[in-house]
């Protein structure tokens, strides 16, 4: 399947939609990265809140909620805090996201998750891809880094957590595939 204008959009039979194979750089990077979250949000469809709470295997820890809500961390670091430079704090008490409250299930974190997306969506909309940002804290402090860069890592933070989502479903009920 190709995408042959710029205009075209495909979708997958299980509702994703297929990342751009010709257009410019920055439609393939965000094509790409909207492929890998529609994967995460695919992994969690018709769960119940208990199977998302399920972890993958001793000694981890890791869940389906777990994921969602770290991945809701990292659209707000990456877009917000290094991309548009705000001085906003974690969305969960666990700045990495992975610990889960009793009180939150999946479709509230898939809520906050959609909501950090659309907030990093809104603040880069006008950024060019080489438009600079810098990194606030963790192992490599005041390192800059260009949207471009942040997109592509993104998209390789998501490929990496979606092989664990694959795990995870395929641990929970059975089922495999993208």
């Amino acid at each position: 399947m190709t995408t042959d204008s710029p205009g075209d959009t495909f979708t997958l039979p299980d509702g994703r939609p297929v990342p751009r194979t010709t257009g410019d750089e920055r439609a393939m990077l965000e094509s790409w990265l909207d492929f890998h979250r529609a994967t995460l949000e695919l992994k969690c469809a018709g769960l119940d809140d208990a199977q998302v709470r399920a972890a993958a295997a001793p000694p981890s820890s890791l869940t389906l909620l777990g994921l969602v809500q770290h991945l809701a961390e990292i659209e707000r670091n990456w877009f917000q805090r290094v991309a548009g430079g705000l001085d906003v704090p974690p969305v969960f008490e666990d700045p990495a996201g992975y610990a889960l409250d009793p009180a939150r299930g999946l479709d509230q974190a898939l809520g906050i998750w959609r909501r950090e997306i659309a907030r990093g969506r809104e603040l880069s909309a006008g950024l060019p891809l080489d438009h600079v940002g810098r990194v606030a804290e963790g192992p490599v402090p005041g390192m800059q880094v260009s949207l471009r860069w942040v997109l592509i890592h993104l998209i390789e933070e998501y490929a990496r957590h979606n092989g664990h989502a694959d795990l995870l479903r395929e641990r929970i009920d059975g089922v495999t595939g993208a």
